[in-house]
C-alpha cells in the first residue's frame, strides 16, 4: 500500500546525495513519500536547501537555522541570512537549533548565544521552529521557556529521550519528530515503549537522511546511507509500537505535518 507521506527531517544538501539525488527523490515518491523539508544546519546548508526547495516546487520545502555544532560560526551575517531566507514561500522553519552538550562542537555559551538568536527571529516572523536536543534537557527548557508564549509551533526534531522528557515537551506544547531511532533494538526500545504517549495530533515521522538508517529494514541494506524512501519502515515500527494501523498513522502525522510547516494541500 502507498501512502502519502512527509519526510520533515532529511538532509538532502549533504554531498553524499551529491551523484543520485534525482534518483533518491524518483525513489522517494515511488515509496509514497510526497513532500519532504530539508533541513538547514550552517549558511552553506541553507542556502543550498533553499535553492532546493526553489528547483522543486510543491515536493520539496526547506528550514534554515544553525544546528548548534555549528553555533561557534554564527555571526550576524548567519543571523541575517537566516531572516532573509524565512522570507522565501519554500523556507517553513527555523532551525535546526538547539542544544547538544553530548558532542560540546562548539562551547556551550556560543551554543546558548546561537540557540536564542534564532528563537529571536521564529518569534519576530511567527515562524515555527525544528529543534535539536541532546543531553542539554534542562538548559533546553529554561531558554525555551522564555520564547514559548511568543513561538507559533515547535518540533522536538528526532527525539531520543526518556519519558519524563517527552512528557515535559508535551505539555510545553512541543510537537514530536520521531526517526529510524526507535527502529534501533539497541539504543531505541525505550522509544518504541513511549511513543504511544505522543497525541495523535502531535506527532511527526522524519528520517535525517543521511543519518539513522532503520536497522529494522529487511533484506538490509547495502549502504548505511539513509533516504526518504525508508521512511516508510518508520512509519511501520511507529504504527506497531502505537497499536494503530499505518493507515491512520500515514493520515494523522501528514495532516500534522502540513498545519505544522503551513503547507499548501497536498497534490
Amino acid at each position: 500500500m502507498t501512502f502519502s507521506l512527509v519526510d520533515v527531517g532529511a538532509n538532502l544538501a549533504h554531498d553524499s546525495f551529491d551523484d543520485d539525488r534525482d534518483a533518491m527523490m524518483q525513489r522517494a515518491e515511488d515509496a509514497g513519500v510526497t513532500t519532504m523539508i530539508v533541513t538547514g544546519s550552517s549558511d552553506d546548508s541553507n542556502v543550498r536547501a533553499a535553492e532546493l526547495a526553489e528547483a522543486h516546487p510543491g515536493v520539496l520545502y526547506s528550514t534554515a537555522g544553525v544546528h548548534p555544532h555549528h553555533a561557534s560560526d554564527y555571526t550576524d551575517e548567519s543571523d541575517t541570512l537566516i531572516r532573509s531566507l524565512v522570507d522565501k514561500d519554500v523556507v517553513v522553519a527555523v532551525g535546526e537549533c538547539g542544544l547538544d552538550y553530548f558532542r560540546n562542537f562548539s562551547p556551550r555559551d556560543a551554543q546558548l548565544d546561537a540557540f536564542r538568536r534564532q528563537l529571536q527571529i521564529a518569534k519576530d516572523t511567527g515562524m515555527p521552529v525544528f529543534l535539536h536536543q541532546r543531553d542539554a534537557h534542562d538548559d533546553f527548557v529554561e531558554v525555551l521557556d522564555e520564547f514559548l508564549p511568543d513561538l507559533s509551533r515547535a518540533v522536538a526534531h528526532c527525539f531520543t529521550g526518556e519519558g519524563e522528557s517527552l512528557r515535559e515537551y508535551l505539555a510545553m506544547g512541543l510537537y514530536i519528530g520521531i526517526t529510524g531511532w526507535i527502529c534501533d533494538e539497541r539504543r531505541g526500545k525505550h522509544l518504541h515503549d513511549i511513543v504511544d504517549v505522543i497525541p495523535d495530533d502531535r506527532l511527526l515521522i522524519e528520517t535525517d537522511a543521511p543519518y539513522l538508517m532503520p536497522r529494522t529494514i529487511q533484506p538490509k541494506p547495502k549502504t548505511r546511507r539513509n533516504e526518504p524512501m525508508h521512511l516508510t519502515e518508520v512509519l511501520k515500527v511507529v504504527a506497531e509500537a502505537r497499536g494503530q494501523t499505518e493507515e491512520h498513522v500515514a493520515r494523522v502525522t501528514t495532516e500534522n505535518a502540513r498545519r505544522f510547516f503551513a503547507l499548501p494541500p497536498a497534490g
